[in-house]
């Protein structure tokens, strides 16, 4: 199969003409005689497997297109050539006849969609264009995936200067994956499965940790043994910070694989999440010691590791 990542863009003649968006994605045109004539992609996502999606319409496969954002950067973007072509009276149009010319319809890497006009014998797509990259992209907008679900450290959580600190997360599809959506686009399907690749935590000592996998929860009969996959230790207390706690963040990066059998090709691309809190309120030694007869020292608690 055919491993690629992002192909250079290049630019399209002709500006984008106003265009309605429906909640769903589909491009509904400038007036209620063309719904549904512009655009329609459809976008299925399941919890753990594959799922089937149908819709879609006519086209065959080209190379990708794209504009340049106001960024300076390139911005890849899938043209399509309507079929049918919308009616004379739509402002997509503006003023052209199809003698001029055809009207294309486009989706860009972001979301952004809408229409183009592109005049006949014009440096553009020589011919109806699917990026499958671009159509996976949408099938992992479907997926709803969350940020790391913090199970370790607790926000009630008590912990020592100098102990391990276990960290780590509970497994969800939404929150770690394996999530798997499927998407199609002008008669190419792209399945794409998501998973974490890694966690990075930002202690709020100024220290990071990056962890390949989601940690493992601490039991009591570990005693004060540092975690084996993921774990902290923080030299000095969190008085004096704002609330008495290092204000933590678990931030998960995604690896995105998708595959599109029909043209035997496929790629993979990473998605950054948004960070979660990590906080954890760290005191010394002598401020854990409690009156009465001597016991143990630190309490193991196995909901969270040492403290």
């Amino acid at each position: 199969m055919l491993r690629r990542a992002a192909a250079a863009a290049v630019v399209l003649a002709g500006s984008l003409a106003p265009v309605a968006v429906a909640d769903d994605g589909t491009t509904l045109g400038n007036d209620p005689g063309c719904r549904g004539s512009l655009l329609s992609v459809t976008v299925c996502a399941s919890d753990n497997s594959g799922s089937d999606s149908s819709g879609g319409g006519p086209g065959t496969k080209a190379k990708p297109a794209g504009n340049r954002g106001s960024g300076g950067s390139a911005l890849k973007c899938t043209y399509e050539k309507a079929d049918p072509q919308p009616p004379a009276e739509n402002l997509a149009w503006d003023g052209k006849t199809p003698k001029d010319g055809a009207i294309y319809r486009v989706w860009c890497e972001g979301g952004s969609v809408g229409v183009t006009f592109v005049p006949t014998g014009a440096a553009g797509p020589a011919a109806p264009a699917i990026d499958p990259e671009l159509v996976a992209r949408r099938a992992a907008d479907a997926m709803k995936l969350v940020g790391p679900k913090v199970a370790s450290p607790r926000a009630a959580g008590k912990y020592v200067v100098g102990m391990p600190m276990w960290m780590w997360v509970t497994r969800s599809t939404s929150s770690y994956g394996p999530a798997t959506a499927t998407a199609t686009a002008g008669g190419v399907t792209v399945t794409a499965t998501a998973k974490v690749a890694a966690i990075r935590w930002d202690m709020g000592d100024g220290t990071t940790v990056t962890c390949h996998g989601p940690g493992t929860p601490y039991s009591a009969d570990r005693g004060k043994s540092p975690s084996p996959d993921c774990g902290h230790r923080y030299e000095h207390t969190s008085a004096g910070r704002p609330d008495d706690r290092y204000q933590g963040t678990a931030t998960a990066t995604w690896t995105l694989e998708w595959t599109a059998p029909a043209l035997n090709d496929g790629g993979e691309f990473t998605r950054p999440d948004r960070p979660r809190s990590a906080c954890a309120s760290v005191r010394s030694r002598s401020s854990t010691r409690r009156p009465g007869p001597p016991r143990p020292w630190p309490d193991h608690r196995p909901d969270h590791g040492p403290t």
